[in-house]
């Protein structure tokens, strides 16, 4: 599987930005699609996943609420809603394919394909 995430850029605190993930290759043989961030000086965190087949959908708490985790089965694209943003949400987003189990969807140990990240940044 191979992963392709854009759309990241600078925007201010309380704007929107969605972000895409183009995946390709054997896309089917990954159960969870999800995303992660890594902001400056912290370790890579979970943000959101979603089941690829049926579509369930899983947040940190951190984004509850504001974010919104889809996807595309035919055009093989997932998305990042994110509403409300804040400055803490400054952070390289990655998304990254896997097939583990439900316990393990927030560690990224499980996750064996990332695409290359996509940088946000929100002002205040």
């Amino acid at each position: 599987v191979q992963l392709q995430a854009f759309g990241g850029g600078l925007v201010q605190a309380r704007d929107s930005l969605r972000l895409s993930c183009a995946a390709s290759g054997d896309t089917f043989s990954s159960r969870w699609l999800g995303w992660f961030r890594q902001g400056p000086g912290k370790e890579r965190e979970f943000v959101a996943v979603i089941a690829w087949r049926s579509g369930h959908t899983y947040y940190a708490d951190s984004v509850k609420g504001r974010f919104t985790i889809s996807r595309d089965n035919a055009k093989n694209t997932m998305y990042l809603l994110m509403n409300s943003l804040k400055p803490e949400d400054t952070a390289v987003y990655y998304c990254a394919a896997g097939s583990g189990v439900l316990s393990s969807i927030q560690s990224s140990r499980m996750y064996n394909h990332w695409g290359q990240g996509t940088q946000v940044t929100v002002s205040s």
